[in-house]
């Protein structure tokens, strides 16, 4: 055995046995408990938790049946489902050794066992239970991402009649197995759908893999995805699961798919039509069961056009294509994700008095946001930061001067009340929310200036 680790509970009521196992194991396990009377099992589980644990078959009320062994063996089991346990017997014999494997044991030795024997079973045993430890901490983990990602901070908000096409496609969808291409701007919540699709799928107790293929340079891309074998390159010292392997029976999303040069769309095709992988260094191709969800940015079918992103591989990750409209298309949302967003940095801020003039609100819904989603949530950290009222006024927020949008605006609208509208806004936001400077700049005065913010609700 490697070094000292692990909890073993030796329970059997021959206490020189308790003191052979107790002595063997000590040099090689890192804590070793003995116990005689199997009564006090369940208080033991209760107070301590154990990697391992021996326990003998044939007690003193019962010489050579196995059947008091066979009851703490399920009642172990009861307390701990995961519970990892060798049975030890004088009397076992084959038939009761695969009875007790079949009702959940995980090994047995015979008296009077060997010391080599013994060591290589407890051994085996504690590896065992490390792997299935390990295995459940990433699932808790993932879990655990899982439901900080589910929080109201990372939910998909929205009333627009452009979000809500969005939430009845997702609803189709994620119960099939079907290869989703999600496109739409930077910032527009593209990976937020990703994980909806995976929640509300038959893969949703299972693992969720987010890949940015755009953060992946060309040397690193069959490593990271596909796996490594112990010396295939310099800095390969052992042997690794790519994603692909890691994400197999869950769903695996690959961000910025359009950054892919040719050369790696086809390694990526390659896998996707097999649903196999082969790590890098090796010739054997590995079975993976995964979920595909794409998401870019770019044109795709464009792209397509130019040559510059395979046809074949666009008909494999698009089975279902998901448009995501950016912040400018969805306006109606905009008051939404804005008090959302203030809730959560006020909380995190401790600052739970702040909130927004009316007149703040409306001009955050007419600027055009090219960040989208993401642009609108730090604009609105920074302010409550940076912000010393509790009331968040225009002047909190930094829309550059000269927005191209509002310019256009002007230019294409030629109602004089519009035009005036976006004359006393433009002149708001220059000189950030000062009242009286505006009002200058209009030729008006500050009465006047009131009056025309009332009227058209800045």
């Amino acid at each position: 055995m490697d070094g000292k680790f692990g909890k073993v509970l030796v329970v059997d009521d021959n206490e020189d046995v308790l003191l052979s196992i107790r002595l063997l194991l000590k040099k090689h396990v890192a804590t070793v408990h003995t116990e005689k009377r199997p009564e006090v099992i369940p208080n033991l589980l209760r107070n301590e938790q154990y990697d391992v644990i021996l326990l003998d078959m044939n007690f003193s009320r019962d010489v050579s049946s196995g059947q008091e062994g066979f009851y703490w063996l399920n009642h172990i089991l009861e307390l701990d489902p995961s519970a990892v346990v060798i049975l030890i017997t004088a009397y076992g014999g084959v038939e009761l050794a695969v009875r007790a494997i079949k009702e959940g044991a995980t090994d047995f030795v015979l008296k009077p066992f060997q010391n080599e024997k013994m060591l290589a079973t407890v051994s085996a045993a504690l590896k065992l239970r490390q792997t299935q430890t390990e295995a459940e901490l990433h699932r808790w983990r993932q879990r655990q991402l899982s439901a900080d990602i589910d929080q109201p901070f990372h939910e998909i908000i929205g009333v627009s009649s452009a979000m809500q096409k969005v939430f009845a496609t997702i609803e189709k969808v994620a119960g099939t197995s079907a290869n989703i291409l999600i496109l739409g701007e930077s910032g527009t919540g593209k990976e937020l759908v990703a994980r909806a699709l995976h929640r509300h799928s038959r893969r949703a107790g299972e693992v969720f893999i987010s890949v940015d293929l755009g953060a992946l340079s060309e040397t690193l891309f069959e490593s990271e995805l596909f796996g490594h074998v112990k010396g295939a390159f310099t800095d390969a010292r052992e042997d690794r699961a790519g994603r692909f392997e890691i994400a197999s029976g869950g769903t695996i999303f690959l961000d910025e798919i359009g950054n892919l040069p040719l050369p790696l769309q086809a390694k990526l095709l390659t896998v996707i039509q097999t649903r196999q992988v082969t790590r890098l260094g090796s010739n054997r191709s590995r079975a993976i069961d995964i979920r595909l969800i794409c998401a870019s940015n770019m044109n795709i079918n464009q792209m397509v056009l130019n040559n510059q992103f395979r046809q074949d591989l666009m008909y494999r990750i698009n089975t279902v294509e998901i448009h995501l409209p950016s912040l400018r298309e969805r306006l109606d949302d905009i008051p939404l994700l804005a008090e959302h967003f203030l809730r959560i940095y006020n909380k995190k801020y401790h600052k739970l008095s702040k909130r927004f003039a009316p007149v703040t609100l409306q001009r955050l819904q007419h600027y055009h946001w090219p960040g989208n989603v993401r642009e609108l949530q730090n604009a609105i950290e920074r302010a409550l930061i940076l912000s010393e009222a509790d009331i968040l006024q225009p002047q909190d927020f930094f829309f550059p001067e000269g927005d191209a949008q509002s310019q256009g605006l002007a230019l294409e609208n030629l109602n004089l009340d519009e035009v005036e509208k976006i004359l006393v806004r433009k002149a708001l936001d220059k000189h950030r929310g000062n009242i009286s400077k505006a009002a200058g700049e209009l030729g008006l005065t500050r009465a006047s200036l009131y009056r025309r913010l009332e009227k058209y609700g800045l």
